[in-house]
């Protein structure tokens, strides 16, 4: 966990604390009176808790969002009863990103069920936001153009009210498909998660797994009598098999599926001392070799095996000169706060400064966030609109590769196949879903029961672009 993410989830628990014992004082002052009531208010209290208020949302959610959006056009747009137009002077297509500028505010049940906007006329979708949402936010309308230029996109919200004045930004992007794509991937799932219609759609696609995400791996110790380090071993031996096994369900030939073996939550240990041996955490190990044996190709490192930061960039450079990919795939180190998809990011850039070749274009992607646990918010199926951002990024480029129905399923399957998304939650969890279920409205997909199958499978891949500029070095 990144140091701003930490700082963020200990002031959350402190104020929840604090919020605790006001009401447990309550409860207290309450027992005076009649002694049947304070369990009565707890359990009520505890019901509420879990059904409208124990997201983790680490800001405040009235805000606007802040995004300097890098190559954009911009049309002002006014909205009549929900019905958008567009200028004359804006000509679309299929190839755009398009966003909406909105000004949103939640009502009243807003603060108990989730706001959404529903876009009717074209391709029928929903997006939603942070209960109590208030502010700027930016809805992903890419897919509606031909709905759009028609004049028969409407808008209409649900527990939240739009402002009519608007703002459409267009951003005109390169066929990213068109040659050899490179995923980076901290941990087997990460390539799916992020970019499973992306590669399955590429010309051709490499993918490359960092690491065996050997540890957290108390399923495999409970259910199977395992000790730490033979629960470590095989759940990173399932991981590897499934890092360079799923891909080939996209049709990514089995020779540039690569699992480099590294041992998890260690890239940074590695980072800071780049000569330095680094053993895995539980598995007893201090050589990549076993989790490297489903490879079809051979790296240098092969001879040796040695879990350091320096063979891993070297790990990294072999492989793009191999491939010589012309778009490369990894995590956004400022969205993104996981350590190992921030290492995997200066990895990645380390490798390129010593290669000769060089991709044209980096697809950014964040499977996770700073300060909302819930992003992508809404339902399996829904568009993506934009993260939350309060510090604006210079030269910000979204790009959103449309994801048709039957490519969710598939990608949905592909996830279906991983063994670190398969056990079922604790029970607490499944008590949490149940709750909101019936109290708050919400509902999961019934192709999985991890949080991820309802976060990944949309009907958008967002991915942040940034162009190579550097041609200095010959290709």
């Amino acid at each position: 966990m990144s140091a701003r993410k930490q700082q963020l989830l200990n002031r959350h628990r402190k104020r929840k604390r604090l919020v605790v014992l006001v009401l447990l004082c309550v409860l207290l002052l309450s027992g005076l009176w009649l002694w049947w009531l304070p369990p009565v208010l707890a359990l009520l209290l505890w019901v509420g808790h879990e059904a409208w208020f124990s997201d983790h949302l680490f800001y405040v959610a009235a805000s606007d969002y802040e995004y300097d959006l890098q190559g954009c056009a911009r049309y002002p747009l006014h909205s009549r009863d929900g019905l958008l137009t567009l200028p004359a002077d804006c000509v679309l297509d299929a190839s755009q990103t398009l966003l909406l500028r909105v000004q949103l505010r939640a009502s009243l049940l807003g603060r108990l069920f989730d706001p959404a906007v529903v876009i009717e006329g074209g391709n029928a979708d929903k997006q939603t936001f942070e209960r109590g949402a208030k502010g700027v936010r930016y809805l992903n309308l890419s897919g509606q153009e031909a709905a759009l230029a028609a004049g028969q996109l409407r808008l209409r919200g649900r527990h939240c009210r739009l402002a009519d004045e608007m703002e459409l930004l267009v951003i005109g992007h390169a066929d990213y498909l068109a040659g050899t794509l490179m995923v980076i991937a901290p941990h087997a799932d990460d390539a799916e998660l992020a970019a499973f219609a992306a590669y399955a759609q590429a010309e051709q696609s490499w993918i490359v797994t960092l690491t065996a995400g050997e540890i957290e791996n108390e399923y495999y110790r409970d259910t199977l009598a395992l000790d730490t380090v033979q629960a470590a071993r095989l759940k990173g031996e399932l991981r590897s098999w499934d890092s360079v096994a799923v891909p080939r369900w996209a049709g990514v030939p089995s020779a540039q599926s690569v699992q480099l073996g590294y041992f998890c939550m260690q890239l940074s240990a590695m980072q800071a001392n780049p000569q330095a041996v680094v053993a895995s955490r539980e598995a007893d190990l201090v050589d990549t070799r076993p989790f490297r044996r489903f490879n079809e190709c051979t790296l240098q490192s092969d001879t040796h095996g040695q879990p350091t930061w320096q063979a891993l960039v070297a790990d990294l450079c072999e492989l793009i000169e191999r491939a010589r990919p012309d778009t490369v795939v990894l995590p956004h180190p400022q969205l993104d706060p996981h350590p190992d998809h921030i290492c995997a990011h200066d990895a990645l850039r380390e490798a390129l400064a010593a290669c000769q070749w060089q991709p044209q274009t980096l697809l950014l992607y964040a499977n996770h966030l700073h300060d909302n646990d819930r992003w992508p918010m809404g339902e399996a199926g829904d568009g993506v609109a934009l993260p939350p951002l309060f510090e604006a990024q210079p030269g910000m480029c979204p790009w959103a590769l449309q994801v048709s129905p039957e490519r969710q399923r598939q990608k949905a399957m592909s996830l279906a196949m991983m063994h670190d998304l398969q056990p079922s939650a604790p029970l607490k969890r499944r008590v949490r879903r149940l709750l909101q279920q019936y109290l708050a409205g919400r509902r999961w997909p019934l192709f999985g029961k991890n949080e991820f199958f309802r976060k990944a499978v949309r009907r958008h891949e967002l991915f942040w672009v940034e162009t190579l500029v550097d041609k200095s070095k010959p290709q």
